[in-house]
């Protein structure tokens, strides 16, 4: 199994990127999909899910700015990240299972 996460990289405040989450030897569409991301010095916390029904979770910081969605038939995941907030920086890791991403660095300067 292998989770390939990309999109990352470095932002200003008020701008958008796009997080992709590629998904190899599981079915895909039996899982939940979640994105966490871990600022520095900070524990990793969940930012949004989206299950296997298609319904979906957003933490309270990130509802309204991003969006998650699933491509069932080619195994994609994905998180699009609007108005970006210095606070939003960190290491975004996608979830599903019992397996992680290796974490795609968003970095938002203000």
């Amino acid at each position: 199994v292998q989770l390939q996460t990309s999109g990352g990289g470095l932002v200003q405040a008020g701008g958008s990127l796009r997080l992709s989450c590629a998904a190899s030897g599981i079915i895909f569409n039996v899982n939940n999909i979640a994105w966490y991301r871990q600022a520095p010095g900070k524990q990793r916390e969940l930012v949004a899910a989206i299950y296997s029904t298609g319904g979906t979770y957003y933490s309270d910081s990130v509802k309204g700015r991003f969006s998650i969605s699933r491509d069932n038939a080619k195994k994609m995941g994905y998180l699009q990240l609007n108005s970006l907030k210095s606070e939003d920086t960190g290491v975004y890791y996608c979830h599903t299972g019992s397996w992680w991403g290796q974490g795609t660095l968003v970095t938002v300067s203000s």
